[in-house]
């Protein structure tokens, strides 16, 4: 569960990517547009799930917009994709609306 003051969801970048994977741990990530409707219906089902997390999950989120490189990297050809990452290695996809039962299955 999240105390601190770290934001619940982490906005990811081409730079920090990595440097995020290279913690280790499960890492969920959201591949979104701010144009996108689906997207805009899953942010507040992630933040909820973010806020109550289990020990090891980190969330983060890419806007492919902006983040273009990582999308084709991880071949995100539709929008909301959430990809699980386990100690830096792809463990899970999801492509569209995900509730929270489904986002709880994904890092199990």
């Amino acid at each position: 569960m999240n105390t601190t003051d770290e934001p619940t969801i982490h906005p990811l970048t081409t730079n920090s990517f990595d440097a995020m994977l290279g913690k280790g741990g499960t890492l969920l990530v959201d591949f979104w547009a701010p144009w996108c409707g689906p997207c805009q219906q899953q942010l507040p089902i992630l933040e909820k799930f973010a806020e109550s997390a289990p020990d090891g999950v980190t969330v983060g989120k890419v806007n492919i917009d902006e983040e273009q490189e990582l999308a084709v990297r991880f071949q995100v050809r539709s929008i909301p994709t959430l990809l699980v990452f386990r100690d830096g290695e792809e463990a899970g996809r999801h492509t569209g609306l995900a509730g929270p039962a489904q986002l709880e299955k994904l890092v199990s």
